[in-house]
């Protein structure tokens, strides 16, 4: 019985001049989102975004609600401008509502109609709709009755240019920018839980993620890749195919290893980390690096590794994780699905050739002393060389 889905944007509004640009990019991710499902024609106009309802109206609301940059969308019959027309769809509107919500004629429901005027040249005004309206609604259904303070039920009717548009429903978005508005950035995707859900935050904020992922074969096997690039498929839902460079990494750890103090292999070996994803970064025209860093959740992620560790690099390091607990950070990876996926007994390069005391409070002119023991350049080059580039996503 619904025509299309009504789309909401919040923080988009307040884009100034930009505006434009930002309910460009959230058209755009909505029809890759719908692509698969035949929809490719969504409208755009007046601060919102009506996409047709030709597919399955329950995996339409699963992926939007995965697409940042919407606050919310609703169900909505679309009727022509004319007060008759707009009564029949809501007398439609919230029958079906009912039925939904299993109220008989022997129940009681309080509602109110709420009416947006849009179209000044529309000959009723607002209070006037929603007063003629409630009255219909009142003699259609016995059941229900007036609360304009705490309603049960909302009947939203929005009259626009062309149409007006009825429903009595509103679905929570993801909310955030929508993905690609903040340009493009590293991030360092390991298989274990804080990464990817630094991925998600980082898209929530219109951060376009092309992966890296250090792979330690033969010591890490096949399935910790696997389950690294089934992460990515997960956060590819959110903001479209993600690449996802695999880096060749067992000649780094085996040089660190054999010629690194043990103290600081952590230490070393994260800064090798930065220097390959920037490299990638810059070859990439991404203008950051994100990781899944929490202060003072292991040794590499104290303030004085952290100093040490980023030394290295020009490109700013986006740590969106550094002031959550790992409580809060699981909650979100059981929300958006990735939890299940880390928790996969494989092990990631970072979890072998550990030292027993690793350094907590490293100093930059030691971390240095003993980087110049690697040949770094051959050490660099090679794992670039190696580096293979997979596309999650690619619906």
């Amino acid at each position: 019985m619904y025509d299309l889905l009504l789309v909401r944007y919040g923080e988009i509004g307040t884009k100034g001049k930009n505006r434009r640009m930002f309910e460009q990019r959230l058209q755009t991710n909505i029809e890759a989102a719908l692509k698969d499902l035949g929809i490719e024609d969504v409208e755009r106009a007046h601060a919102r975004l009506y996409v047709p309802l030709t597919a399955s109206m329950e995996e339409m609301i699963e992926r939007l609600q995965k697409v940042f940059g919407i606050a919310s969308f609703s169900p909505v019959v679309q009727a022509p401008l004319q007060v008759e027309a707009i009564k029949e769809a809501a007398v439609e509107v919230v029958a079906d509502s009912l039925k939904k919500r299993r109220i008989g004629e022997g129940d009681r429901l309080t509602f109110k109609v709420i009416t947006h005027r849009a179209n000044k040249g529309f000959p009723i005004t607002s209070p006037e709709m929603s007063r003629d309206l409630g009255a219909c609604l009142l003699r259609r259904f016995p059941q229900l009755s007036v609360d304009v303070h705490q309603p049960e039920l909302a009947v939203e009717v929005e009259i626009r240019e062309h149409y007006s548009y009825i429903y009595t429903e509103r679905i929570p978005g993801a909310g955030g920018l929508p993905v690609g508005v903040s340009g493009k950035g590293v991030l360092l995707l390991s298989g274990g839980i804080d990464s990817p859900v630094a991925g998600y935050l980082m898209m929530k904020r219109g951060v376009a993620p092309i992966a890296v992922h250090f792979h330690s074969y033969p010591f890490t096997s096949e399935r910790a890749k696997e389950k690294v690039l089934d992460l990515a498929e997960i956060l590819s839902a959110y903001g479209g195919p993600i690449p996802v460079h695999v880096v060749h990494f067992t000649e780094i750890q085996k040089a660190i290893n054999q010629h690194c103090p043990p103290k600081l292999m952590i230490t070393i070996m994260r800064r090798m980390m930065l220097r390959l994803a920037e490299a990638i970064a810059r070859r990439e025209g991404a203008a950051a690096l994100i990781t899944g860093e929490s202060l003072g959740q292991v040794s590499s992620q104290t303030m004085d590794s952290i100093l040490v560790t980023n030394a290295v690099v020009q490109l700013p390091v986006f740590r969106p994780l550094i002031g959550f607990d790992k409580t809060e950070i699981v909650d979100i990876a059981e929300r958006i699905d990735t939890y299940k996926i880390s928790i996969r007994p494989y092990e990631d390069c970072c979890t072998i050739f550990v030292p027993r005391h690793p350094e907590t409070h490293p100093k930059l002119a030691e971390v240095e002393k003993a980087e110049k023991k690697l040949p770094l350049e051959e050490l660099l080059d090679e794992a670039l060389a190696r580096t293979e580039v997979i596309i999650c996503g690619d619906k």
